[in-house]
């Protein structure tokens, strides 16, 4: 099966030599996409001495539309995403080959917490993890890890629902088990990156939470309207008996808890069918 190996890369000029030195160092046989996301620096013209096919946005797009034009691409029955930064060992490629061989249709690189750049930043990442994993009912490792194999058929399914931003392990992971296609997770341990980042982990961390609520409430509605409502009828109903017993009444307040509940409840009701409806396609 022939692979594709596809790296996303903004003025990455003083890593990408080096990366895909290490890369064609396995003599692997697949073609090696270097996605050039509008840099300033010479990084095309340094990946295409090294041996690269360079496709070059006219300007930055943002990591996921990289992602997505790489996918769009890739003639491999198998794709490899990577940092170009020098995080990612590709010695590790192997090894998520052979498990793929093994059924599944994701390997992802499971960072470990010395892999973490700060204390915050493993913190927030943990925080990510469990909540996807309440969402999805999915033992989930590294939500945001960017080192992945999949099998390109079925991720090109889901490039619609990618964003354009740095968000694209989050939603490509959960729309792989919303669908019933195995992911499994092996353990990498990403270097300390050279240069600077371009993640800010306050404003992409709220976006990463919004994508994980988002992507939860397209995967399982249920999970999370249902203890809305559930809250929501437990205060109207507790209020109406506080009220009731010291007031001999039933309140405005009591009211709308209890109408908020049922329409909650059938917001996600609707939600779950439209869900079932829109990943119908991934069959296909």
């Amino acid at each position: 099966m022939k692979l594709s190996i596809v790296l996303p890369a903004k003025n990455e000029a003083k890593n990408i030599a080096n990366v895909l030195r290490d890369i064609k160092s396995l003599k692997l046989d697949a073609e090696i996409l270097v996605i050039n996301d509008g840099s300033s620096d010479n990084t095309a013209a340094i990946a295409t001495q090294a041996g690269a096919t360079v496709i070059t946005h006219p300007y930055c797009q943002g990591n996921g539309a990289a992602i997505k034009t790489g996918a769009r691409n890739a003639k491999g029955d198998i794709i490899v995403f990577m940092d170009a930064d020098g995080q990612h060992n590709p010695v590790d490629i192997p090894d998520f080959l052979a498990i793929l061989d093994e059924g599944y249709d994701m390997v992802v690189g499971a960072r470990s917490a010395k892999s973490q750049a700060s204390l915050l930043r493993r913190a927030g990442n943990a925080f990510y993890n469990w909540f996807a994993s309440v969402m999805t009912g999915h033992k989930i490792e590294d939500l945001t890890s960017g080192f992945r194999a999949v099998r390109t058929h079925k991720f090109k399914k889901f490039i619609y629902l990618l964003p354009n931003g740095f968000s694209y392990p989050t939603t490509s992971t959960m729309a792989f088990f919303r669908s019933g296609f195995p992911v499994a997770y092996h353990p990498i341990h990403a270097g300390q990156r050279k240069g600077k980042s371009h993640i800010r982990l306050f404003r992409d961390g709220a976006r990463f939470f919004i994508i994980i609520l988002r992507i939860g409430a397209l995967f399982s509605p249920m999970r999370l309207f249902l203890p809305i409502s559930l809250t929501l009828l437990s205060l109207g109903l507790g209020y109406y008996g506080y009220t009731y017993a010291t007031e001999h009444r039933f309140t405005n307040m009591s009211a709308l808890l209890l109408n908020t509940s049922v329409i909650t409840f059938l917001m996600g009701f609707l939600s779950e069918q439209v869900s079932a409806l829109h990943y119908r396609h991934a069959e296909e």
